[in-house]
């Protein structure tokens, strides 16, 4: 005997409507579970209200609530942009792609001048995304023309000045590769 086992319907269930508790509510719970910008906060709360609406009379204050989170230290543009900034580094992507990442997430462009990667940063980048991607001598094949031209695309895309794409793919070994980035590390 064997039961008839369909997944239940599912009903167009209506999100119930913000109301400020539930607004505060639904800002604490992202600011504690994701690193993020005011200006990221600002959106995703705008989101929640298109898609549950609004109760009270007239439109919620967004600005007021985040500027209030950003009070109690709640949020931190400059923490998250070092972080970020940080991060993004050591997965490869150079300084161009950086500055583009915190520009979406809101940040101002004063903050972002502030983290922005210095040289020696940068060289390491370029390093850490040819080893993962295997450009130039982290490759395993010969490097034609054709190849050599892909891989300094990619490090563009990814970022970095031509000038160090090009170092990195055409370095005779790992060893100069390696070499190349280390020349700012002792600069402060």
């Amino acid at each position: 005997m064997a039961r008839d086992r369909q997944a239940p319907k599912r009903t167009g269930r209506v999100p119930t409507p913000l109301n400020a508790a539930r607004l505060n509510e639904l800002a604490l719970t992202y600011v504690a579970r994701f690193a993020t910008s005011a200006a990221k906060l600002q959106q995703y709360l705008k989101r929640k209200l298109r898609e549950r609406g609004w109760e009270e009379e007239g439109e919620p204050d967004l600005t007021a609530l985040v500027d209030r989170y950003v009070e109690l230290g709640y949020i931190d543009d400059e923490s998250f942009a070092r972080a970020k900034a940080g991060s993004l580094l050591r997965r490869g992507y150079g300084a161009r792609r950086v500055n583009e990442a915190l520009s979406q997430a809101g940040i101002a462009e004063a903050v972002r001048d502030e983290v922005t990667p210095g040289e020696a940063d940068k060289r390491h980048a370029a390093l850490a995304l040819a080893r993962k991607r295997r450009f130039g001598p982290f490759g395993r094949e010969a490097l034609g023309p054709e190849l050599r031209q892909k891989q300094i695309a990619a490090m563009l895309r990814a970022g970095h000045p031509l000038d160090s794409a090009r170092e990195i793919v055409d370095a005779a070994s790992e060893s100069a590769a390696e070499q190349w980035a280390a020349q700012y590390d002792d600069e402060g």
